[in-house]
């Protein structure tokens, strides 16, 4: 078997301006036949990815600090994973886990319920994205504690579904034009350890958050008795890589106990080993009641799970299911990557972490533009601002950073009002994250010169 360090092309090489002729050709294409809705950050057609590179239809290598959107964990066709799926595809590719069994099933639904935080046993549902997750995860809680009522956090991102469109508050236009969306969803202000809570006391965010909810949204909108679930990302994905504070989550697993509250961890984005354990909350030492997974679970093939305590996952059969959720295919693929990731690249993403947390560590005082650096593992925000004392923050020279780095080969993406995000596959080494930060730098400098 090939293996995937020794095949990679491991810095960007362009041979052509960008995009490349046969880029606009495809670009062109798109526009007349795909949905408007997609939204495009620069013109990459991608053609074939090795490792943490893409080559695109013109030739061109660029390094994939994105990996599909934190998806491609165990790198771009990793050739463990790919022989898992050629495997896997020529004995069966479907039957429906919802009518019919797998042993490949039962074997991923063991080792998901080893690795979730608990001592209890876990059940395992599975779909195919995180969307599909977090409404598995809506519909269990109110199933499970006969209530109706949802809380989630301002600037979270829990995907496009109506239901979770409902829990999702990050961007306006992510909601607009869809009419009346599921009815008893809240929303509390995130803790935001940069800005604080309405732009104040970043230092007591945790508390105000924690405050906030008891003491104003428990008394004058939702009765706490009525809240099936509370919904949380542990790391903001969209809404800017935010971190929540240890203290907080432990304050919200409290009070979710406190009220019979079914705690929900959205691990879709931080979950699988990106932030260097399975799950950020590992790192607070929290016990969710559900956890949904995604993006990096199966390197690339869709699947998405919701993990709960088995005392929890109550339903009675007919009460949910998905015909293609947990295809047997893309199960190979995750019990690939699970296996990659416990092995050895879980780890090489706290090392690698470690190296670009050291490289940016003066940033904020060389570079006027940039706030704060913050992160774990390989989930890394670096926030943009007009100015470091008023915090005004600066949408448009992120995007700007964003389309220089396309230009010079390296993919990133931006999260949240005016964050870059740093979420490259897992298998990086330190030669890429060195060329990383050192593009990133470059870019930050010219934008700031031309200001």
């Amino acid at each position: 078997m090939p293996n995937v360090e020794v095949m990679e092309k491991k810095l960007p090489h362009l041979v052509t301006s960008l995009p490349g002729p046969n880029a606009k050709k495809v670009v062109e294409l798109d526009a007349e036949f795909v949905s408007a809705s997609y939204t495009r950050d620069y013109p990459l057609v991608a053609k074939s990815g090795i490792g943490a590179t893409v080559d695109d239809v013109d030739g061109n290598t660029f390094l994939d600090f994105a990996a599909g959107i934190a998806v491609v964990a165990t790198g771009h066709c990793h050739p463990e994973v790919v022989a898992a799926i050629q495997k896997q595809a020529a004995e069966l590719i479907h039957m429906s886990g919802t009518d019919f069994y797998y042993s490949s099933l039962a074997e991923l639904a063991k080792k998901l319920s080893s690795i979730a935080p608990g001592k209890e046993r876990k059940k395992v549902y599975f779909g195919n994205s995180g969307a599909e997750a977090i409404e598995a995860a809506i519909k269990l809680a109110k199933y499970h504690t006969k209530r109706d009522k949802l809380i989630a956090f301002h600037g979270a991102f829990h995907g496009r579904t109506i239901g979770a469109l409902s829990l999702t508050a990050s961007r306006a236009v992510q909601r607009k034009g869809f009419g009346t969306l599921l009815s008893g969803v809240f929303h509390t202000p995130y803790p935001d350890t940069y800005r604080g809570t309405y732009g104040i006391r970043p230092e007591h965010a945790a508390e105000d958050c924690l405050g906030y909810l008891e003491n104003e949204l428990f008394r004058r909108r939702v009765d706490p008795e009525e809240v099936a679930g509370i919904f949380i990302e542990p790391i903001q994905g969209e809404g800017g890589y935010i971190l929540a504070p240890a203290e907080f989550l432990q304050g919200l697993q409290r009070i979710c106990r406190k009220y019979g509250i079914l705690l929900i961890a959205d691990e879709v984005q931080s979950g699988m080993g990106r932030t260097g354990k399975w799950w950020a909350v590992d790192h607070s030492g929290v016990e969710p009641d559900i956890i949904t997974s995604a993006k990096g679970i199966a390197s690339g093939m869709p699947l998405g799970v919701m993990i709960a305590r088995a005392s929890v996952m109550d339903w009675t059969p007919g009460a949910h299911a998905s015909t293609f959720g947990g295809n047997p295919v893309c199960v190979a693929a995750s019990l690939a990557t699970i296996r990659l990731l416990e092995s050895k690249y879980m780890a090489n993403a706290v090392r690698m972490g470690e190296v670009i947390m050291k490289l940016t560590a003066d940033w904020t005082t060389r570079h006027k533009i940039v706030g704060e650096v913050r992160g774990r593992g390989l989930m890394i925000g670096i926030e943009l601002v007009r100015d470091q004392k008023t915090k005004e923050k600066a949408n448009d020279l992120r995007n700007k950073i964003v389309q220089l780095a396309f230009h010079k080969g390296l993919l990133v993406l931006g999260s949240g009002d005016t964050t870059l995000r740093l979420c490259p596959p897992l298998v990086i080494d330190e030669e890429q994250a060195k060329f990383a930060i050192q593009t990133l730098d470059a870019c930050i400098t010219e934008v700031e010169r031309a200001m």
